[in-house]
């Protein structure tokens, strides 16, 4: 008698898939802008799952297409193997900014997403104060915004998305707006909670741009490209828990990771022979001020012009994802190149570090204008008669060529920039950005 062939295992069932995603904003001009292209992605039960990569990849965006806030242009949402129609009921966001309302105590900021769940009265302040307790802020479920630290702020946040017994805990940059100590404490609070079973909650997924913090929590890595946001790999984290940051595997996994977002950033890609010099283009300006890419070469120069870019972050005891957006302003400008994970002191830099401050504000200012928002600003204000414009049509230009970023936080490094280089003054109280 021949035996049955053994039943293969039901293939388990994702709570949430993206299938062929791709999402296009509209410009103002009318011009659709490509953010994501065929993203296909899935979480599972019980896994921590996080999105990693530069800015400007759309990880935030990939969040709410999974929330049900966005539709996107192409592709397929899923819930539990079902074409997702609006709102997926199955999830709560945790926001990076904390959200609350500043006028609500913080057990009224917990009531306040129970309402259209039918849950009021003592109902509604039993399920707040479990969540509250849950977080560990017991005896401030009466107090207000204003009165709790970022850390109890951001604790508020997770009780409010924790109180609606959410299936998939979404988390955009939650622990990004706090003190590194307070970060840590809270992502191994996440994990205890998560691992606790609290009733439905399975899984989470994860937005960061903080390489340890996604190697300490999640089970799957999803490394993003960006313009536009693709994936590039999915890393499997394998290592047991409860997970101690200075083991030498997670550290090697951490390793890992920097190198694939290093050569996604900064691509070690020389110009063909003899081509054309590309017109001005306009990229995100890395947020940070001058005074951090002049010491960034001038540390170089103390080491015969070049270093490691991991040594860098460890000498001057930085965050990595910080080191990377200074090297990234110093190559925007062409003052140091990048050869796979070395960060190299070229010609225009070495003449930097040793000009005076005159000479060093007159490389600076025709460095910037080979960037794209520069150029552009500054043949604009040569053409006009008084030579000055308003700063709506800076922000303007800004939201036009760059609609992803913060145009606030922009033009701030913008004016800072051009102040360096003495290229555009701007007046605050008239808001007029002129030539210097």
């Amino acid at each position: 008698m021949t035996a049955a062939p053994e039943a293969k295992p039901a293939a388990i069932e994702a709570l949430c898939a993206l299938k062929g995603v791709s999402h296009e904003f509209l410009l103002p001009n009318g011009k659709p802008l490509r953010v994501l292209e065929e993203i296909s992605l899935a979480v599972q039960p019980r896994e921590v799952i996080a999105l990693l990569g530069p800015s400007g990849c759309g990880k935030s965006t990939i969040l709410r297409i999974v929330a049900g806030l966005i539709r996107p242009t192409r592709g397929e949402v899923l819930a539990h193997g079902s074409q997702l129609v609006g709102l997926n009921p199955g999830m709560a966001i945790v926001f990076q900014s904390f959200a609350l309302y500043p006028w609500l105590t913080v057990r009224d900021n917990v009531r306040a997403v129970l309402g259209p769940l039918g849950l009021v009265g003592k109902a509604a302040d039993e399920r707040a104060d479990q969540a509250v307790r849950l977080v560990g802020l017991s005896g401030f479920e009466n107090a207000y915004p204003r009165e709790l630290s970022g850390g109890m702020k951001q604790r508020v946040g997770m009780a409010r998305a924790l109180a609606v017994d959410p299936e998939v805990l979404l988390m955009d940059e939650p622990f990004s707006q706090v003190d590194a100590l307070t970060a840590e404490s809270l992502r191994a609070e996440v994990l205890d909670i998560w691992g606790g079973h609290l009733r439905r909650l399975s899984s989470i997924l994860l937005v960061s741009h903080d390489i340890k913090e996604v190697a300490y929590m999640a089970d799957r890595i999803v490394v993003l490209g960006a313009n536009p946001g693709v994936v590039r790999k999915i890393v499997t984290n394998s290592l047991p828990r409860p997970r101690d940051y200075r083991a030498p595997a997670l550290q090697a996994l951490v390793d890992q990771l920097h190198d694939l977002i290093l050569h996604s950033e900064l691509p070690d890609v020389p110009a063909a022979a003899g081509a054309a010099p590309a017109p001005p283009a306009f990229e995100p300006l890395p947020d940070v001020s001058p005074g951090e890419v002049v010491g960034l070469l001038e540390y170089l120069d103390a080491r015969r012009g070049r270093e490691d870019v991991f040594r860098i972050a460890s000498d001057t005891n930085r965050e990595f994802g910080r080191v990377l957006a200074v090297v990234k302003a110093a190559e925007m400008l062409d003052l140091v190149d990048t050869p796979k994970r070395l960060v190299v002191l070229d010609r225009d830099g070495e003449r930097f570090v040793k000009a005076d401050p005159a000479g060093r504000q007159a490389i600076w200012r025709e460095r910037l204008l080979r960037v794209g928002l520069f150029r552009t600003v500054a043949d604009v204000l040569n053409r006009e008669a008084k030579h000055e414009v308003d700063r709506d049509f800076v922000l303007e230009t800004i939201v036009l060529n760059l609609p992803q970023e913060d145009y606030e936080k922009v033009f701030a490094t913008f004016i800072s920039w051009a102040r360096y280089g003495n290229l555009f003054a701007y007046d605050e109280a008239a808001q007029i950005v002129s030539l210097a």
